[in-house]
């Protein structure tokens, strides 16, 4: 059945309402645009050398570089972490999540050994600062997590960080069941879509359980060029297009650090990596996952900075900190 001009009209623009229309990014000459020519081929052989599968330069919302394919998606591993909090703002903005309540509250358990009474007294806010004090064993835990992973009761809720999967699984349990929405399609519909990516569809996501515990974990994928926008979203303070997706006060209360962790003078708040202010300028933050995969964003010097990893074609991945030197070559460059 053929719908009326006047419905169909009516239609696409409810659809496209609150929408960008997902458009290539827009690029800039890096020589015209004061950068250091030298400074980036170096930063470009440093990295190919670690063979990552595509690697992104963004400053002042244009593409500067990039290498590899930045259309191919991959997963990125705890990357996942920093977007759902993403969704934990607006949520929390719309006032369907309160930080504030108490795993009891919220009829949060596990498989047993279930969770002690004093565990149960955790709050949302602590399991996004990953402060829970909960050791319960946890779904997609790498072997140094199992092995770091502390003794059950050995920490109050609040009172210790450890970068702990059972506190981001539970989360997004927490997060379908206290908005009723599927994690993916949720980042399709607020986030993805309105800030025009190009790749991402609901079903690059998808849940991963195991034997040991009732919460699973939430694995994404994608391109270069979406997680780009991503990092574009936060360095916007939330904005796109003058409008705001992830609320001010989120992005910032999200990438202030509320532990100081072993990695370097690094800090970690609402599930984001925060770097140091003394050496990046404030709001400096990343979100990182196993194998080298990084969304990075420097405020003071306008950068958004993508490494992905194919794991199969890099078994070994990328470490870290030979990301951080490249950052930090990147940042020496720009203009």
């Amino acid at each position: 059945m053929r719908l009326p001009g006047w419905m169909f009209t009516f239609v696409v623009v409810l659809f496209m309402h609150g929408v960008a229309a997902a458009e290539p990014w827009p690029t800039a000459d890096p020589k015209a645009s004061g950068w250091s020519m030298q400074g980036l081929q170096a930063v470009e052989e440093a990295s190919k050398a670690l063979k990552p599968a595509a690697f992104l330069i963004v400053r002042d919302g244009k593409t500067v570089a990039s290498w590899g394919d930045v259309s191919a998606k991959i997963n990125v591993a705890s990357v996942r972490k920093s977007l759902l909090s993403a969704l934990y703002g607006i949520a929390v903005s719309e006032g369907r999540i309160d930080l504030t309540k108490s795993l009891a509250s919220l009829g949060i358990d596990d498989k047993a050994p279930g969770l002690t009474d004093i565990e149960k007294t955790a709050t949302v806010r602590d399991l996004l600062t990953a402060r829970s004090g909960i050791y319960h064993p946890a779904a997609h835990e790498t072997k140094d997590m199992k092995r770091k992973r502390p003794e059950r009761g050995s920490h109050a809720p609040g009172s210790f960080w450890f970068y702990n999967n059972w506190d981001f699984n539970a989360l997004g349990s927490i997060y379908r069941k206290l908005t009723g929405e599927d994690i993916f399609q949720s980042f399709e519909t607020q986030i993805a879509r309105p800030i025009g990516m190009e790749d991402y569809v609901p079903g690059d996501g998808h849940y991963v359980t195991e034997a040991s515990s009732e919460h699973p974990a939430y694995p994404f994928s994608l391109s270069a060029r979406d997680a780009a926008r991503f990092g574009q979203l936060y360095l916007n303070g939330g904005t796109w297009a003058g409008k705001q997706i992830v609320p001010a006060a989120w992005v910032k209360d999200s990438t202030t650090a509320y532990s100081w962790t072993k990695r370097g003078r690094q800090g970690y708040g609402y599930m984001w990596w925060v770097l140091p202010a003394e050496q990046w300028g404030p709001g400096a933050a990343y979100a990182a996952g196993f194998g080298g995969q990084i969304i990075a964003y420097v405020p003071a010097r306008k950068l958004v900075v993508v490494q992905m990893v194919d794991l199969k074609q890099t078994p070994k991945g990328i470490k870290t900190s030979d990301f951080m030197k490249l950052l930090k070559q990147i940042a020496d460059a720009a203009p």
